[in-house]
């Protein structure tokens, strides 16, 4: 499994944000009609699913939402445990590119 950590070395530190509560994103969230919250409209099960289908259509839909950068900067602040968080997908507070499916992989790659 490959782990990716976003990190924000080069950025000046007045332009890193404070850690950013849920209270925080729940009251941002708030000033946007919900119609526009993919997480608001749809099953929240969809965002901490098992099947990587579904997380990738999670982190799909996190694409247009108006919070979504501030969703992913709180989760890697908060190093969320898991779940898809401002479009990326969070396993023991790093981000990972993609979900594997649960059992053995394939003896053979198969060409994507």
């Amino acid at each position: 499994m490959t782990i990716t950590v976003l990190d924000r070395e080069g950025v000046a530190a007045e332009e890193i944000p404070q850690a950013i509560s849920l209270g925080q994103l729940h009251d941002a969230a708030d000033q946007v009609n919900d119609e526009l919250l993919p997480c608001r409209v749809n099953n929240s099960d969809l965002w901490f699913a098992e099947s990587p289908q579904d997380v990738e259509f999670a982190k799909a839909l996190c694409k247009d939402c108006p919070v979504q950068a501030l969703c992913l900067d709180g989760a890697l602040e908060r190093r969320e445990p898991w779940g898809v968080w401002g479009g990326e997908l969070f396993l023991q507070g790093v981000v990972i590119p993609r979900k594997r499916p649960r059992g053995r992989p394939r003896k053979n790659e198969v060409a994507a």
